[in-house]
Parts: C-alpha cells; structure tokens; sequence
C-alpha cells in the first residue's frame, strides 16, 4: 500500500497533467481561447509595466485570468450539450448562450477595470 503522502503527489501530478490537456485541447480547438490567450498575454506585461499599486495588479491579472477560467467552463458546457443534443434543442441553446454570455460579462468586467484602474496611469506614462 502506497503512503497518503505518494499518493497526494500522484493525485496531484496527474491533475496537472489533465490541466495541460485541457489547455492544450481548447488551444487547438477553441477559437476564442486562442485569442483571448494570446491578448492577455500582451495585457498581462503591459499592466505590469504600469507599476499600479499592488492591490490593482492583482485585480487585473485576476480579471484576466477568469475570463479565460470562464472561456474554458464554457468551451466544455458547449462541448457536453453537443456530445448529448446534436439536434437543435431549446434547452441545448439556452444552455450555450448563458455559456457565451457569461464569457462576455466577463470581458466586460475586464475591460471596465482596465478602464478604470490601468488607462490613467497608461495615458501619464505615454507622455499625455
């Protein structure tokens, strides 16, 4: 019998290995991931760049990390309604455009924050 400690550490490298999958997986087959992926990897640095107060980072960086937590959520809620309604289905839809709107709520609540806690400080930095 394996010790509780060997078993918590192959537990937790295969969810790590499961992870990769499953952003590797959306990277190739997910559109939207892609993109969203590579524009915060352009905002990412160029928030750290801002030298904004710690606390405003660390919301920034978390906004853009849950946009694509949320792109993720939704690219496997789409994937399970297609795997069980391949015809249309009013419940199928429901279930997809919530996914979707969900993803642009949080965009949007991305973008405001940026907005709000990032542009200033961008807009003194580039000389206006």
């Amino acid at each position: 019998m394996k010790s509780t400690t060997a078993f918590s550490m192959l537990r937790v490298v295969r969810a790590v290995q499961y992870s990769e999958k499953g952003i590797r997986i959306a990277w190739r087959d997910e559109a939207a991931f892609r993109q969203e992926l590579v524009l915060m990897l352009v905002w990412a640095p160029l928030t750290l760049w801002l030298d904004l107060p710690r606390l405003e980072t660390t919301v920034l960086l978390a906004l853009m990390a849950l946009v694509l937590v949320v792109e993720l959520l939704n690219s496997g809620l789409e994937a399970v309604v297609d795997m069980t309604t391949p015809e249309f289905n009013a419940l199928a839809a429901k279930a997809k455009d919530c996914g979707s709107a969900a993803v642009f709520a949080s965009i949007l609540t991305l973008c405001a924050a940026w907005w709000a806690l990032a542009w200033p400080a961008l807009w003194a930095r580039i000389g206006h």
